[in-house]
């Protein structure tokens, strides 16, 4: 007999990711649920089959999904591959999770937008990705709530952790062995500590158990609007670095796919939602570059 049956098991896929990794950190808080973390080794999300017999075998009341195809850049020239991960898995998923009762809590992006606006983007404002990223995820979207009239979609931005490849550990090793630096000052948004978004997506999780219908499309990250040159400086001034940093247009770093101008996320929702405040992107800052220092 299964020890876990009194306990709802949440599935945790692309658990080898930042958002996984810190899901995985804070479930040890969390023990009246049961958890599985997933990587595409174990569970392929794509494949509607492997999805539906893992959801009868374990029993699934919550799947956080954080599987996703997350190269930018590279999706521009591999397509297929993002809107397989991020469109097609989602759809699996809504569709499994339907079919057996079970919460889908999807993670989506900033990227859904198309960056012309100039005051913070609410679930509800027009969407228009500007690159196939951006676009795989929104596809992504439609499926989940095509297929899965209750499934909760948190759009997030700018995420970073103390696990896996980011903006902020990029800065810290740039910052630490040259003495100049190019970033872009040119692009506003909000970043958001992962941490504080796995906090937030259990506190949901937990409200959701005790009777909450918490469903649809949700924005969230951390309070407070900054470029990436901003937050390097902040970076800088944290890592006690004295690398000159020169502020740069997006038209003098030429990459794949372009990027939205303007993608800040208005939070206010989630807020109510969870009758909270958020916090700042530089008190998260901080305590990610201190958790950093301290491994």
């Amino acid at each position: 007999m299964n020890a876990q049956i009194d306990k709802p098991t949440v599935l945790v896929t692309g658990a080898n990711g930042q958002l996984g990794n810190e899901l995985r950190e804070i479930s040890i808080n969390y023990s009246g649920y049961h958890f599985l973390f997933t990587s595409h080794n174990d569970l392929p999300v794509e494949n509607i089959q492997r999805v539906e017999s893992f959801f009868k075998k374990n029993e699934i009341a919550y799947c956080i999904n954080c599987a996703a195809y997350t190269a930018v850049d590279k999706a521009e020239s591999e397509e297929e591959a993002a809107f397989q991960i991020n469109a097609t898995a989602v759809g699996n998923l809504a569709k499994v999770c339907f079919k057996n009762n079970a919460k889908l809590v999807h993670i989506s992006t900033d990227y859904v937008y198309d960056g012309s606006d100039s005051k913070p983007l609410k679930e509800s404002s027009p969407v228009g990705p500007v690159n196939v990223y951006g676009a795989s995820k929104l596809k992504g979207e439609e499926l989940a709530l095509q297929n899965d009239p209750s499934v909760l979609i948190i759009r997030t931005s700018w995420v970073y952790s103390s696990f896996g490849n980011n903006f902020v550990k990029t800065m810290i090793r740039l910052l630490s062995e040259k003495e100049e630096i190019n970033v872009i000052n040119d692009q506003q948004g909000c970043p958001t500590f992962a941490a504080d978004l796995a906090d937030v997506i259990m506190k949901l999780v937990a409200q959701i158990q005790e009777g909450k219908n918490f469903s649809g499309i949700v924005n969230y990250c951390n309070s407070g609007i900054t470029t990436w040159y901003d937050f390097a400086v902040e970076i800088r001034s944290l890592i006690n670095s004295h690398c000159k940093i020169n502020p740069i247009p997006s038209s003098a770093y030429k990459t794949a796919a372009t990027r939205p101008k303007y993608s800040v996320l208005d939070t206010t929702k989630i807020s109510e939602w969870l009758q909270s405040d958020i916090p700042s992107w530089k008190e998260s800052l901080k305590k990610c570059v201190e958790l950093l220092r301290s491994r």
